[in-house]
Order: C-alpha cells, then sequence, then structure tokens
C-alpha cells in the first residue's frame, strides 16, 4: 500500500480539503443526538416551548451544514480519485513503453490490461472511500464511544467490551481476505487472456468450428474466477454479520442495564442508544471498505510491480549516435528465450556489408525472426556481439537504431485510422508524393486509389476491411516511407501470390542499393535473387552464399528448394 500514499501526496491540498468538509460532516452527525438529548431532558422535561424551539433550529442548522459539507466532499473525493487513477495509467503506460520485450513477455499482455485497467480501478475506489467513508467512520466511531462515556459512564465496561471484540473480528477479516482477493485479480488475469486470445483468432475459431471448445475453455477459466470470488467474499459473507451481532449485542446489553434509568435521564439514554447505532454504522462501514483496502492491497502491489519493473535491456549512460549505413557483423551470438529450454540461435557468426541485399530462409523455429528481433535490439543477445557499423549495437542510441530501421513484421499490423495515417507511422513529416512512390514500390498504390476515399480511406482495427495482402503492401510501404539505412522484410509476402510478390521485389530491388536489406522468408522463390543467401536450421547456420554455391554446398537449401521447386537442377 506504499504507492497510494505516493500518489495522495501529489495532490495533497485537494485532499486535506476533502478531509476538512468529511469532519466537519461526521461533527455534524455526532452532535444531532446530544441536542435531542437536550430536548428531552431540558425542554420537555421543563415543558418550555422555547428551549425545545432552539434545539430544534439548532438540529436544523446543523443538518444543512452537514449536507454542504457532504456535496464538498463527493465532489473533492471524486476528483482526486479519478485524477490518481490518470495518472496510474499515464506511469503503468508509460513505463511498459520503456520496458524490454523479456519484460514483457514475462509480465504477460494480459495482466499488463488487467493492471491498467481493473486494479486501477479497484485502487480508485479505495481513494474515494478513503475521502468518503473510511476517514468518516473512525471519527464517527471514536466521537460517538466518548459521547457514549461523557453521557452515561457507567456503560465504559460495555463499549470496551464491543471494541475489543470488533477490532480483533475486523484484523482477523483482512488476514484472511488479503491473500484472496490477490488470488482473484489473478484469474481476472486468466480471463482476460483467454479472452482476447479468441478475439484475435476468431476466425480461425470459426474456420474450424472451434466454437464449443473455445467456449469450453472460458467456461472453465470464468468458472476459476467465480469461485475465487467465491472464495474471497465469503470472509464478508462471515465477518460483516458477527460485527453487526456483536455490536447489536452491546445495544441490547446496553438497554438491559439502563433499566431503571430516571426520568430525567430518558434523553442522555436516548443519546447513547442513538450513538450505539452510529458506532454500528461506523463499524460496518470500516468493515467494508477494510474489503475494498484488502482488494486495493492486493491491486496495489501488481500495479506497483509494473512501475518497478526494470528494462532487462541495459542502456548506455553515454550512448553512440553514428551515422548509420547498414554495415553490420554478427560475431559468436547466440541467445535462447528466458525460461526456454534451448537456445533459440547458437554462435551464428557474419558480416553484412552496407548495401547488400540478404535472404535469411530456414524452416519454421529456425531462428529467422530471432535473428532479426536482435539487430532490431529487441532483446540482448546471450553470448556474442553484433556491430552496427563498428559499434557495439548495445552501445548505440536505441532511438536512433530505430529510427534507421524500416520494420515489415510477420504479421501485418494497422491500426485504425485512415490509410494516410497508417503510412505517416513511417515518417510523420513526409509529403503525399513521398507516400505515394512508397505505396507504388509496395504495388498498394493501385487498391489505395481504388477505394472510395483513396489515401484517406478509413481502416477498421488491424485494417480488418483489407485482405491480407493489401494489409502487408501498406505495411511495406510504410516502412518505405521511413526511408531506412536497414529494412527488414520478416516474411511479410506471405499473402501475396507470385505475380504481386515478383512486383514487390522488383520495386525494392530498385531502391536496394540505397539500404541493407533483410529478406526473411520461408519461400525460396523469395531470396533466389538476393546478394547472398543464409541458411538457419534449428539455430544454427548451415551455410551462408548465393543461390548458385548453396545448391553446390549446403544439403539444408538442397532439401528446401527440391520441397519447394523440385527437379535436379536450378536455374
Amino acid at each position: 500500500m506504499k504507492l497510494i500514499p505516493k500518489y495522495i501526496r501529489r495532490h495533497l491540498g485537494i485532499f486535506l480539503l476533502s478531509m476538512f468538509f468529511l469532519t466537519m460532516e461526521a461533527v455534524a452527525d455526532l452532535l444531532q443526538p446530544a441536542f435531542m438529548s437536550e430536548i428531552v431532558d431540558t425542554g420537555m422535561q421543563n415543558a418550555s416551548i422555547s428551549q425545545i424551539l432552539f434545539y430544534g433550529k439548532a438540529m436544523l442548522g446543523i443538518a444543512v451544514a452537514g449536507a454542504v459539507c457532504a456535496v464538498a466532499r463527493n465532489h473533492f473525493a471524486s476528483r482526486v480519485s479519478q485524477t490518481i487513477g490518470r495518472e496510474l495509467r499515464r506511469d503503468m503506460y508509460h513505463n511498459v513503453q520503456r520496458l524490454s520485450m523479456e519484460n514483457i513477455d514475462r509480465l504477460r499482455p494480459a495482466s499488463i490490461m488487467t493492471r491498467i485497467t481493473n486494479d486501477v480501478a479497484q485502487v480508485q475506489e479505495f481513494i474515494n472511500g478513503i475521502m468518503r467513508i473510511m476517514v468518516k467512520a473512525p471519527i464517527i466511531c471514536i466521537g460517538a464511544v466518548i459521547l457514549i462515556l461523557i453521557q452515561t459512564p457507567e456503560q465504559s465496561p460495555v463499549m470496551a467490551a464491543v471494541i475489543f471484540v470488533v477490532f480483533l473480528l475486523i484484523l482477523a477479516n483482512m488476514r484472511i481476505g488479503y491473500p484472496r482477493f490477490g488470488a482473484v485479480q489473478k484469474q481476472v488475469d486468466r480471463l482476460n487472456g483467454v479472452s482476447g486470445e479468441f478475439l484475435s483468432a476468431v476466425r480461425v475459431v470459426k474456420a474450424f468450428q472451434a466454437e464449443e471448445e473455445e467456449a469450453r475453455k472460458f467456461e472453465a477459466v470464468s468458472l476459476k474466477l467465480a469461485h475465487a470470488n467465491m472464495a474471497a467474499l465469503r470472509t464478508m459473507a462471515v465477518f460483516s454479520p458477527l460485527i453487526n451481532l456483536v455490536v447489536n449485542f452491546g445495544i441490547v446489553f446496553l438497554l438491559w442495564i439502563s433499566g431503571n434509568a430516571k426520568s430525567g435521564e430518558i434523553g442522555r439514554l436516548m443519546a447513547s442508544i442513538n450513538y450505539m447505532t452510529q458506532v454500528l454504522f461506523a463499524v460496518t462501514m470500516i468493515s467494508n471498505t477494510m474489503h475494498t483496502a484488502v482488494r486495493a492491497a492486493a491491486s496495489s502491489d501488481r500495479i506497483r510491480e509494473v512501475l518497478d519493473e526494470k528494462p532487462t535491456q541495459h542502456m548506455p549512460k553515454e550512448p553512440l549516435r553514428p551515422n548509420i549505413q547498414g554495415n553490420i557483423r554478427l560475431e559468436h551470438v547466440s541467445f535462447a528465450y528466458a525460461g526456454a529450454g534451448r537456445e533459440a540461435l547458437h554462435e551464428i557468426s557474419m558480416h553484412i556489408h552496407a548495401g547488400e541485399t540478404i535472404g535469411i530462409i530456414g524452416s519454421t523455429g529456425s531462428g529467422k525472426t530471432t535473428l532479426v528481433n536482435l539487430i532490431l535490439r529487441f532483446y540482448d543477445s546471450s553470448a556474442g556481439k553484433i556491430w552496427l557499423d563498428g559499434c557495439d549495437i548495445t552501445q548505440i542510441d536505441p532511438g536512433l537504431l530505430r529510427a534507421a530501421v524500416g520494420v515489415v513484421p510477420q504479421k501485418a499490423l494497422l491500426f485504425s485510422g485512415t490509410i494516410r495515417e497508417n503510412l505517416l507511422w513511417g515518417r510523420a513529416n513526409a509529403d503525399g508524393e513521398e507516400l505515394q512512390a512508397a505505396a507504388e514500390i509496395a504495388c498498394a498504390d493501385g487498391f489505395i486509389r481504388q477505394s472510395a476515399q483513396g489515401y484517406d480511406t478509413l481502416l477498421g482495427q488491424g485494417g480488418v476491411n483489407l485482405s491480407g495482402g493489401q494489409k502487408q503492401r501498406l505495411c511495406i510501404a510504410r516502412a518505405l516511407v521511413r526511408k531506412p539505412r536497414i529494412l527488414i522484410l520478416d516474411d511479410c509476402t506471405s499473402a501475396l501470390d507470385a505475380r504481386t510478390e515478383a512486383d514487390v521485389l522488383r520495386g525494392l530491388s530498385r531502391i536496394a542499393d540505397t539500404m541493407t536489406v533483410l529478406l526473411v522468408s520461408q519461400r525460396i522463390s523469395t531470396v533466389m535473387q538476393a546478394d547472398r543467401i543464409l541458411c538457419l536450421d534449428d539455430g544454427r547456420v548451415k551455410g551462408c552464399g548465393t543461390h548458385g554455391e548453396l545448391m553446390e554446398s549446403c544439403k539444408t537449401y538442397q532439401e528446401i528448394y527440391h520441397s519447394q521447386i523440385g527437379g535436379g537442377g536450378y536455374d
């Protein structure tokens, strides 16, 4: 819970103002029974209408003042809680952006989403409760107990016993409830993960008529969440009635020992009963708020885990800023993903000259994407070094590095907005002619112009209103708009037909001498014309050379060629 005071201190002025109005509201509530006691014991006992009217007007004035304070308190409480919620989401989002891929893999995207949404909502509710209930309830409780002891001091043993038992019950409630509400949030993570997986692959699910299987998976996770919630709420179901029972028992016992009260003390007895009722109400509020506090504590720990997460990658204090030309050298590079049982890459060594087009081919799981991820510095190698234009890649300013690289990932990723806005992700200040030139090379200009609004055509989330091939061509155009020194094409023509792919590759070949191109593919026809081809298998280099050289010397490359093209010769 150390996180919450840190954020409250940022808005301490408004928080204290809310506390002031809350205290005044509580004082107003506490004064009402005392004035009622005076009406009964003084005004009615003396049959004095003027005294009755005086105390009645005072009660009305106090009630109005309390209502005004309640409105002001609600206003400031909502303002602070909503502002802190916004800041928590902002800070988490910014920190996630700074994290390396290894951090994100470990935290898991579904869990990060839950923490930014559900966990922050729990903390917001708690902060709002502090300023609306949690501070008021102790003031009411302590004030009521003090006033009972002033009104009827002989009842102090009863009050001490009630307070002691209630304190023990609240403490037991928190100790039992905390781990259970933490388990609830973990199950929410899993539910979000299953839901996200289904929604992202809904077409595949429908194509394979796997709706029932997905429904069973969802039902299983949903059932676990329900069980976790029931286990957590059982604490409330047990302890809240027990607390109410103890306080009500105290009220009954108070009435029993006050059976011989004198007529002049009836007002004080009424006030004491009223204060005991306020104690019951305050303790119930405290008990309920403790459940919110337990949830908020679990959520706060999960939020702090994201905020305290440090990037696993080392960032240089004084980063190098070379004039990147695209000269890449790999020296005995090895890499293993966190938790993996084996290396994804092993002892990769290669020198890629600036302006060279390198084809990277291999079977699924051979390490092709992992290799380009290391060059992008999404991950750092476990062993060996990668040099870019003579500089250790880990010492280069990451912003400068990625600004010089254009990437087209395996999965075509587009964003909600217009085609123009998506292309401008490549370079925000690119003009219309540059967008069109990049689209023409990627063979995308034709279908863009045929769209109703041309480059201003609105795309749905993920480019849902485009075909797979159209999305891939837009992603290639977006990378070209960047005018990169290094262009990474990670199996990005898989959805194109042979003719369109050939047209795209021809367009790229016309500008290839201005950049270093890494052309990753599983199709041998895609990489055949590259200056050199790197053949990978099981994370190891099996061969490197031209198509002709590999057909002579690399058995793995020969097998790929014959499996895809057939025949005994080659072109």
